[in-house]
């Protein structure tokens, strides 16, 4: 890999002492391999792992196994994130201490959003926004799989989701940037990189930061962060939400152990993860109080929202009488009772793609349980029977391909090694795969053995 000269003065710029290191660290080192585990699922980090220090749910694994063939990572018992994002999750619990609205900005893949989400307090609602059609799917499909109930999917402009005046308690922006951090890993980020894109990216960070500013509340929490190094995406940035958006910088509490890089030229509090000193991608990240102090705002909207159906889907839930059940068209959509005033207020304002927990379609006569259904932690464990599938199966229904199962007739969940995969219909001579497309397994070169990451 060659890095452009441009970029490396820059560095040498900004890390006199140890841009050599950093610049080594890019060019020659491979990356690290991590994992944060999916608690609400009962798992745990493995006995003997190594732990990323400021995760407790996260640790490194050896190397980089084909996690497309786990059946666990379908199953959502874990989800691969970079070790240096995980501090999302420390910022969080250093002041969030009750339930709030918690908006991810640019939400996509949904690494940070999961890791919100896992961080924040029971009944908190996650709004996971991503503005980029394709990578809302993917965004929605990963939300769906970590399966909490809590979590709405939009797919927004940052002006529009800032005309929600005060409405939110929590805003996370990974903005969009030049990508210098994802450089050892990334030989896209190497070859678009140039003062050009910084600058253009600078101009844009500020654009989405004034658009968005009016959601959140006075007092409310601002956490900025980026995946690249220069100082105009980064510590400018902080300057221009303390002096030009109204708030303070707030400190982080951390380890000398971790190594993370404080502000470089800034009187900002701010947390530079870089390659040569940490186990992880580069990243930055800031956290602000935004000046004032007042409480949220809730959004006005009609009663009549959605049409009501409080019966269908019930009896699958383990806990029916904590949710309301709308239809939207043939969906059929579990929310939280103590959230579904606002989630129907996010769907007069917002393009709503996915929210709390849908239950089931109307198929002609027939209600179908949804793919969601059978991945979320709110479902009833008495409501379908299992089947559990042996490796080579569960790989094929992955795939969408027909099976053959013993068992009862009718709607029931598949698994494999007590992991929840998805739904299918028993017919008897054969199974309808209710696996959804935009999941399923592409290869058509499938392993014997699966991919130890989580360990029985």
């Amino acid at each position: 890999m060659k890095l452009h000269d441009e970029f490396i003065e820059q560095l040498q710029g900004l890390l006199p002492g140890e841009s050599e290191a950093l610049v080594a660290a890019i060019t020659t080192s491979e990356p690290s391999v991590a994992v944060r585990v999916n608690s609400a699922r009962g798992i745990e980090v493995p006995d003997g792992a190594r732990r990323v220090p400021w995760c407790e749910h996260g640790f490194y694994l050896a190397d980089r196994p084909a996690f497309t063939f786990d059946t666990d990572w379908h199953a959502g018992r874990y989800y691969v994130q970079d070790a240096s994002s995980m501090f999302i999750g420390h910022v969080i619990k250093q002041f969030i201490h009750e339930p709030v609205r918690y908006l991810d900005l640019c939400a996509a893949p949904g690494g940070k959003t999961t890791a919100a989400i896992q961080a924040l307090s029971p009944r908190s609602l996650v709004v996971a926004n991503e503005i980029v059609p394709p990578r809302a799917r993917v965004l929605a499909d990963n939300v769906v799989r970590w399966g909490n109930p809590y979590c709405v999917v939009t797919s927004n402009a940052p002006a529009q989701v800032g005309k929600l005046t005060h409405f939110f308690d929590v805003i996370a922006a990974d903005v969009p940037c030049s990508g210098e951090g994802m450089m050892r890993k990334d030989d896209e980020a190497v070859a678009q990189w140039s003062p050009a894109l910084v600058e253009q990216c600078a101009q844009r960070q500020r654009e989405i930061l004034t658009d968005v500013w009016d959601a959140l509340r006075p007092g409310g929490l601002f956490i900025y962060s980026t995946c690249t190094y220069n100082r105009q995406e980064n510590e400018e940035m902080a300057h221009f939400i303390v002096s030009e958006l109204g708030a303070t910088s707030l400190e982080v509490p951390v380890e000398s152990s971790w190594n993370i890089y404080p502000a470089i030229g800034s009187e900002c509090y701010c947390y530079r993860f870089m390659p040569h000193r940490v186990d992880g991608e580069g990243l930055f990240m800031a956290v602000f109080r935004k000046d004032g102090d007042a409480r949220r705002q809730d959004i006005r909207i009609k009663e009549k929202n959605a049409k009501k159906a409080d019966e269908i889907g019930k009896n699958w839930l383990s806990k029916p009488d904590e949710y309301t059940i709308d239809q939207q068209g043939d969906l059929f959509i579990a929310v939280p009772r103590d959230v579904s005033r606002d989630v129907a207020a996010l769907r007069t304002s917002l393009n709503v793609l996915h929210a709390g927990v849908e239950t089931a379609t109307l198929m002609g006569r027939k209600m179908v349980p949804h793919h969601a259904l059978a991945m979320s932690v709110a479902r009833s464990a008495t409501a379908f029977p299992t089947c559990e599938l042996d490796y080579a199966t569960a790989l094929r229904y992955l795939r969408g391909e027909s099976i053959t199962l013993d068992g009862p007739r009718g709607y029931v969940l598949i698994a494999h090694q007590g992991a929840v995969l998805g739904f299918a219909n028993n017919l008897g001579n054969r199974a309808n795969n209710l696996y959804p497309k935009s999941q399923r397994i592409l290869s058509t070169h499938l392993p014997t053995t699966k991919p130890m990451v989580i360990l029985y």
